[in-house]
């Protein structure tokens, strides 16, 4: 099948990449030249685990091409997929701009009857939108074309898997060729579609997300009593998890969620249900616990330490989630805020996402390993779980500060461990003076 593709961020560029891989032909667009001579190159905008791969091999074999010229892309294409950008407002609702701009280019470009399929994360009613800006925007002899829905469940670390084995595939379409035509190009995948109207699929991305982001926060509000009763969240998550109606994945209490999805598609549903006449009180809490809890952990040091002013912190990690290099929205960004505003002098190590992190804070010092950051602190604090810090030697990274204070901001390592290391542990809802028959027992 031809197929296009629209904007080249982790959505579009992995599924361009994915579709390229089972067979298709495909065209990437971006406006950005400098992005599209990069990908020529086999130079990727992102770091994504296996992407580039995947993008070189496809590209040699001449099903994966790139362009600046979208209205050459559309009229080459059969099914054209907008994935573009939808950034927050300071209202919280998406901008739909770049969705629009995209609108605009299809319109002039319609040759033969079109697949549409809105990629984009979007509120509920842009299918809507997205027809009448084409309507408005193409000759009155266009030929006929159908918008579809089919929102991405990606996380970033594991696209690629995530595109190749996704839990369900949602179609949202107003007539079954259209549907059909969808249906037909991720049957190769061999994964379970649900097929509805376009409304309700662009609803079922932003439901479950949010859904998601309320099990994170609960948890983490419930890390919170632990703080305080001193029982252990791992074991209260580990609980709960057992039963099958509640299941244990999102229950890992942390510093929050972040990164480019739950944010924004938080706030984009709160604007939604506010438009709509509804005051979504639920999930304006779980927001503001995630907004909270950074801080929190701030304060956690702030007690410990007896002020921060003077102190030298170690944050180990600085993308918002591991195996990736992405800082939206990364809990490290507020923590490093809070701690040099307090006078704290910050040293920070991350495998990947230091480069970004450089152009954000430049007073900061940059380390070769977690005990080179380590050196000289009086406390280390866990914020992204990076697989090289849960095997850090606790020995030796004691032996390289001044103070052994250890925050683990995510909950990676075994307290009664670290404080065998000779460190004090300082979890997110749990101590090293949990009885350690129960966590034995747990495990």
């Amino acid at each position: 099948m031809q197929l296009s593709v629209i904007g080249t961020g982790y959505v579009g560029l992995v599924t361009g990449a994915v579709f390229a891989d089972l067979g298709n032909e495909v065209i990437c667009v971006d406006k950005d030249e400098e992005k599209i001579t990069a990908l020529r190159a086999g130079i990727m905008p992102i770091y994504e685990p296996g992407l580039e791969e995947m993008v070189r091999h496809n590209a040699e074999e001449g099903r994966l091409s790139f362009t600046t010229d979208t209205e050459e892309a559309v009229r080459r294409s059969e099914v054209v997929f907008i994935a573009v950008g939808t950034p927050s407002l300071p209202d919280g609702q998406p901008d739909l701009s770049q969705v629009e701009d995209a609108c605009r280019h299809i319109a002039c470009a319609l040759n033969a009857p079109k697949v549409i399929v809105n990629k984009s994360t979007v509120p509920v009613g842009t299918g809507d939108v997205v027809r009448r800006w084409i309507e408005q925007y193409a000759p009155a002899d266009h030929p006929p074309f159908d918008v579809v829905s089919n929102p991405e469940f990606l996380r970033e670390g594991s696209a690629i898997y995530d595109t190749l084995h996704p839990d369900r595939i949602v179609i949202g379409a107003a007539n079954q060729n259209a549907a059909m035509k969808l249906i037909e190009l991720y049957a190769p995948l061999e994964r379970p579609m649900i097929v509805t109207d376009v409304n309700s699929a662009e609803l079922i991305k932003y439901a479950s997300n949010c859904f998601l982001a309320m099990k994170i926060s609960y948890i983490n509000a419930i890390a919170r009593i632990c703080d305080l009763s001193g029982a252990d969240v791992t074991l209260v998550a580990k609980g709960m998890g057992y039963d099958k109606r509640i299941g244990d994945q999102f229950l890992q209490a942390g510093l929050g969620w972040g990164g480019s999805c739950f944010p924004k598609d938080v706030s984009a549903m709160i604007a939604t249900a506010d438009a709509l006449g509804y005051d979504f009180q639920l999930l304006k809490a779980v927001k503001q616990i995630n907004e909270e809890q950074p801080l929190y952990f701030v304060g956690k040091m702030r007690n410990a330490l007896g002020g921060l002013d003077g102190k030298r912190i170690a944050i180990l990690g600085l993308s918002f989630k591991p195996n990736t290099d992405d800082l939206r929205e990364a809990k490290s960004l507020q923590i490093i805020t809070a701690l040099l505003a307090e006078g704290a002098e910050v040293r920070a190590y991350d495998p990947i996402a230091m480069p970004k992190a450089r152009a954000i804070f430049p007073q900061i010092t940059y380390c070769e390993n977690a005990y080179d950051a380590a050196t000289g602190c009086d406390a280390v604090a866990v914020v992204t779980e990076w697989n090289e810090f849960r095997q850090i030697n606790l020995e030796k990274l004691r032996q390289s500060m001044r103070r052994p204070l250890l925050f683990d901001g995510r909950n990676i390592y075994n307290p009664q461990k670290v404080k065998q290391a000779g460190l004090e542990y300082y979890g997110i809802g749990r101590s090293a003076n949990t009885a350690p028959f129960a966590r034995a027992a747990s495990q």
